[in-house]
């Protein structure tokens, strides 16, 4: 059932065009964005003050003991505005079942840590604790966890913003169908 449902969603947004993939990750980003701000009011300000972000919307499955997740998103350059369309897709392994649908929401303190992101892409093999601070960041990026100098990310389920955050063998990447000039 569960691999049904994945099918067909990936069906579904297979047909849309490169313009449409556009449009849909930026309403999603902006309504991701929106329900962080809600959950998190202070995260607007570190967003705000930030060199850049990145929002992705994910769906994992988790099939006895193969996880997997896919998804997409947007970076932007919070300097020149410049969006870059992303992809990201994950595997690894644990015992379970079930379909999760979250949000990730990345923030760059500095252009170096956005610029690897964006143009080397990023590949994830950690797992995090929401306890995670530095002296210097903390309060402003209060309920994320620090990935990687310089990157801290928040993530949201339909439960509200998690507690952990689990980004294991996952790979973001420009998506070079929709950021053609």
């Amino acid at each position: 059932f569960i691999a049904i449902v994945l099918l067909a969603a990936v069906a579904a947004s297979a047909k849309d065009s490169p313009a449409e993939k556009q449009e849909k990750s930026r309403k999603m980003a902006a309504q991701t964005l929106q329900e962080l701000y809600k959950l998190q009011p202070t995260a607007q300000a570190g967003i705000e003050k930030a060199a850049g972000y990145a929002v992705f919307n994910n769906m994992g499955t988790n099939l006895l003991l193969l996880s997997t997740a896919r998804g997409a998103g947007l970076a932007v350059d919070s300097k020149t505005k410049q969006e870059t369309f992303m992809k990201m897709i994950s595997a690894g392994a644990g015992l379970g079942i079930g379909v999760k649908d979250y949000r990730v929401v990345f923030v760059f303190e500095n252009e170096k840590a956005l610029g690897q992101f964006m143009d080397s892409g990023w590949a994830a093999d950690a797992q995090s604790d929401a306890a995670a601070k530095t002296k210097t960041s903390g309060a402003a990026f209060s309920g994320a966890v620090q990935a990687a100098p310089g990157v801290w990310v928040y993530q949201i389920t339909k439960k509200g913003l998690a507690l952990q955050i689990t980004l294991q063998g996952t790979k973001y990447s420009k998506n070079d169908e929709l950021n053609k000039k």
